[in-house]
């Protein structure tokens, strides 16, 4: 069998908020979990994930649309535009212009291709406008997906994901739990079995008004502002992070494994 599967995209799709030392990049992400699965159906199995974190799409277009398309894959997931819908002067027509030229382009390597809305996340009122941007960006991907025929996988649909502990403190990235969650509904929008096990959350305990405000506080500062600094800065998170698996690998001979023979070759 022998099939391929290419993860193209930004820090959704890299996996940040899952974060282990052990894997490339320190975050392992739903990317990594499909893959395993897959690899248990196929010993001969390969994946490569050419996300980077803070993309945008013009960004993901330039550094990983060939390279992916040159590696003949049987499978593709494509996650884009996140990062530009924050841009209020990105003109969301052209956004999604460009987003379907990606997705057309992989789309005629015959490849399985699998988009993903994305979800409303929890914002203050002063953010108001990006939920309407994101809005406008799930109902093109959903007409999209629908016109080149891809595996839908309707984020902004699930409605576990209201539960804070699927969000990282960031409350933009899903954390381990939030990736955990996202592989198995990948794999469901596959028609893949799996063995992935998900607890279901005990009940949150409301937080009091003096918790809810100071947990506010905390995101603003630690969070919210530093963002806004970056961007006027013109830095991102990712500017000197490379792919976390920028060639196919064997996914049977175990990710963790091929993770610590990499890192002793470049110590080496």
């Amino acid at each position: 069998m022998g099939g391929l599967f290419v993860a193209l995209g930004d820090s959704f799709t890299e996996g940040v908020g899952d974060y282990n030392p052990n894997f490339p990049n320190g975050v392992r992400g739903w990317a990594d979990r499909v893959a395993k699965q897959l690899g248990k159906q196929d010993p001969d199995f390969r994946y490569a994930n050419l996300a980077v974190r803070s993309k945008r799409l013009h960004q993901i277009i330039a550094d990983q649309l060939e390279p992916a398309i040159a590696m003949e894959p049987t499978l593709v997931s494509f996650y884009a535009g996140g990062n530009d819908i924050l841009e209020f002067k990105r003109s969301m027509p052209e956004l999604m212009a460009e987003y379907e030229s990606a997705i057309r382009q992989l789309s005629e390597t015959g490849a399985r291709l699998i988009l993903f809305t994305g979800f409303e996340v929890m914002l203050p009122p002063v953010l108001e406008p990006m939920r309407r941007r994101n809005w406008a960006f799930n109902e093109a991907v959903r007409e999209l997906s629908r016109r080149y025929d891809a595996v839908l996988v309707d984020h902004w649909a699930f409605d576990r994901y209201q539960d804070r502990r699927m969000w990282d403190t960031d409350r933009l990235h899903m954390s381990s739990l939030g990736h955990r969650y996202m592989a198995a509904r990948v794999l469901e929008a596959l028609g893949v079995d799996h063995t992935l096990r998900l607890k279901q959350p005990e009940p949150l305990v409301p937080a009091g008004w003096r918790q809810a405000v100071r947990r506010e506080r905390d995101w603003l500062q630690e969070w919210v502002i530093p963002m806004f600094g970056r961007k006027f800065k013109g830095v991102t998170l990712g500017d000197n992070l490379p792919p976390r698996w920028p060639e196919p690998v064997r996914v049977s001979r175990g990710l963790k494994k091929l993770a610590r023979q990499r890192s002793a070759a470049s110590a080496g």
